[in-house]
């Protein structure tokens, strides 16, 4: 089995690092007006861009485990 530093290391760095970006940008789009969560389609965007991140970190890391242990 390949050492951590190989296979969740860069998981990790990737979604953490990348992810405290992702909150940054969502925060600034919330704080600046860009993004009014009292309309629909803005709502729904937001909630589309949230999922998409958990989506690929999930399916990422799903396949992650695939190749380790399959």
């Amino acid at each position: 089995m390949p050492p951590f530093e190989s296979t969740w290391l860069p998981y990790l760095y990737l979604y953490g690092v990348g992810g405290l970006f992702f909150l940054i940008g969502m925060i600034l789009i919330r704080k600046s007006g860009a993004l009014d969560v009292s309309r629909k389609t803005h709502r729904r965007w937001y909630k589309i861009l949230l999922f998409g991140f958990f989506y690929f970190t999930l399916i990422h890391g799903i396949l992650i485990i695939a190749a380790l242990y399959w």
